[in-house]
């Protein structure tokens, strides 16, 4: 389980949001809403161990994040705004290189995941010619060779289209229903197949 207790977040010396509580369990989905410039992305920052709060904890299993330091690490698999892909390397080669460093099933199939999102054609290509919506999907791929149970997501819906949006609901469906957990942010309303919290945040 992910608990948020008594959480306060800030940018320079102004509160984006304050004392903020919330738990996720296994088989839950977490719906973050809330305008631009309310805080998201330094929430989702924060669970993933990336920045530190001002104040409260954030605990994994009942332990703070900070006391598990790399080992929470291994539990999440997190996709933010930035897609994190490197140019010079293909499609294949950045989700190869991705389960290198994250928490990625050793028998994972690269071609069966590059295949689920339309990118088998662009396997070879250097990721650096990709359009926007296959680097987004390349980024998203990482979830089909991850076996975290805990995905952070930031806007993954943004440049998709409407026929990967639906697969990619139905993905955060399948995993939550395999006892997995979803941390989200979208402006988009969601279709999944699963329990959703909601939680807005306000400026």
């Amino acid at each position: 389980m992910l608990q948020v207790v008594d959480l306060t977040c800030s940018r320079g010396d102004r509160a984006l949001f304050e004392n903020l509580s919330f738990s996720v369990r296994p088989g839950e989905l977490l719906h973050i809403q809330g305008a631009n410039g309310c805080g998201k992305t330094t929430l989702l920052r924060a669970l993933c161990g990336l920045s530190q709060p001002a104040h409260g904890e954030i605990r994994w299993q009942g332990t703070a994040i900070r006391e598990l330091a790399g080992q929470y690490r291994t539990q999440l698999c997190y996709v933010g705004h930035a897609n994190g892909i490197q140019g010079d390397l293909n499609a294949a080669e950045n989700l190869r290189f991705g389960t290198c460093v994250g928490n990625a099933d050793s028998h994972a199939d690269i071609t069966a995941a590059l295949e689920r999102v339309g990118l088998s054609r662009a396997a070879r290509l250097p990721a650096k010619f990709l359009s926007q919506g296959q680097k987004r999907r390349l980024a998203l791929a990482r979830l089909l060779v991850s076996s975290s149970p805990l995905w952070v997501l930031d806007e993954p819906l943004t440049a998709l289209d409407v026929h990967f949006g639906a697969t990619m609901s139905g993905q955060l469906a399948s995993h939550v229903a395999g006892g997995g957990l979803v941390v989200i942010t979208s402006h988009q309303e969601l279709t999944v197949a699963a329990p959703i919290q909601k939680i807005q945040l306000d400026r």
